[in-house]
Order: structure tokens, then sequence, then C-alpha cells
């Protein structure tokens, strides 16, 4: 069997792509999988640091995937630069074919690299930060009553590599958009938000989820390369934060509904 590709996306940044697709593939890798990582934002290359960190402070075990970053090339001519990504995506593709999982982070922004992978999602996760500003993104929200949606950019695009990938016979994408980045406070413009989101969720067809509460130890442990799930092992004793945070994790691994899981 092929590996299940696992794809994080959004063409808007900062919306915690990258901490959870590390999150995911070190959650995996606990469980024994064999898991391959590709950045396919490696301009930006957030996933990739992540990564080059967590070996470089390795301790016994703390487990690495088999990661490959690719670069965008630098050709001119729009036919030939496609071509050369699509070659090098589906090298990287080849390299990682003996893994369970192949998670994929992608850049906030319209590159033919993102394009690619998001065709080969049997999982896209989307996250989404609680502001009408990232929902644009995915949707046109009428100001008169926030009821009349049209689908945006980035929802016409997975539209587009979901009919990329039914051209393959590949198997439906499930995309779940999660909302990420969460404060505690509970305000009108989050109930909107959220109103707007399980209407459209109906509307272009995505599972809508919660992902993780804005948490300081997120932007903590990028320096070192570790995740929520090696704090024990590392001697980090934990707090009712870094707990809620793990809860956090395993809900949207739930969420997920992953083979063999």
């Amino acid at each position: 069997m092929k590996p299940y590709v696992i794809v994080l996306g959004n063409e808007k940044g900062g919306t915690g792509k990258s901490t959870v697709a590390m999150h995911v593939s070190v959650y995996l890798l606990n469980q024994g999988f064999r898991i391959g990582t590709i950045d396919v934002d490696a301009r930006q290359g957030t996933l990739t640091r992540y990564f080059n960190n967590r070996k470089a402070n390795a301790s016994e075990g703390v487990k690495l995937p088999e990661h490959v970053a690719i670069l965008r090339n630098e050709a001119t001519i729009r036919e030939e630069s496609e071509a050369k990504d699509e070659n090098v995506f589906n090298e990287a593709l080849h390299k990682l074919s003996n893994s369970d999982f192949i998670v994929i982070d992608t850049p906030g922004n319209d590159t033919y690299l993102s394009k690619l992978a998001h065709s080969y999602a049997d999982t896209l996760i989307t996250p989404l930060n609680d502001s009408f500003i990232d929902l644009d993104v995915l949707a046109n929200v009428s100001s008169n009553d926030l009821k009349s949606l049209r689908p945006s950019i980035y929802a016409e695009m997975v539209w587009n590599q979901r009919k990329e990938r039914a051209k393959r016979g590949a198997r439906p994408t499930d995309w779940i958009v999660i909302r990420n980045r969460l404060t505690t406070l509970y305000t009108k413009n989050r109930k909107d938000v959220n109103t707007i989101l399980e209407a459209l969720s109906k509307r272009i067809s995505f599972r809508l989820g919660v992902g993780f509460c804005d948490r300081v130890i997120f932007k903590e442990l990028f320096l070192s390369g570790l995740t929520l799930l090696d704090l024990e092992s590392s001697g980090i004793n934990l707090s009712i934060s870094h707990v809620a945070a793990r809860q956090e994790l395993r809900e949207l691994i739930d969420l997920m509904k992953l083979p063999n899981l």
C-alpha cells in the first residue's frame, strides 16, 4: 500500500500549519509508524528548521522522520518551472515510499508545488485563526447578514485539486478545517466565525474541528525541536496548560480518523 498522505494547507501564513505538522508527525512516530515529511515551503522552511533543531538537540528516545525539503526552482518559463517542480516532488514521494504516513507542510501563498501537494492529500488539514481576515481565504462573506457565502480563492484551489486527484483514480480527500490558535475568551467574533464555518462546511464539503489554543509553549519548544509529546522524557515538569495542550493534540488525531489508529 502506498503511504497515507497528510497535507497542511492554507494560502495564508501564521495559522500554525508547521506546528500542527510537527506534532502530528511526532505523534505518529511515537505510535511506531514510519514517517516521512516534506517541506514544500523550504524557502521559509519552518518545518525543516524544526527538524534540524530536533536533530541537533536529540536525546535518547527522541524520534525523527525521514525529511525532504523542496526549494522552489528558479526557472522563468512557467511550463519549465512546473515540470521541474513536478519532477522534484515525485522524487520526494518516491524517496519516502516506504513510509506509513507522509506529512507535507505547504506555504501560505499560491505556488505550483502547493497545488501539487494538495492533489495528493488523503487528508487535508487547514488551520484557520478565529478572524474574518483568515476566513476570507475560504469564503467571501456578506457584511450585511453574514449568510451570503461564496467560496474564495483557497476553497476554489482545493476544489480544483480534488478534481485532479479524481482524474488519477485516487480516493476523495478528507478535508478538515480546524479553528486554531484559539484564545480562552469567548467573543461575538468567535461565535460568528464558527457559525459561518459550520454553514460553509456543508457547502464546500469539509469537516470542522478545533486545533490548538494559543499557548507560549508552542513557541518555546521550537528552538529545541521538541513537541508537547517530548516533555516528560526530556525531564520537563508538566503544567496544567501542557496537559491541556496534549489533550488538544489527541482530540485532533481522533478527528482525523487515520488508518490503523
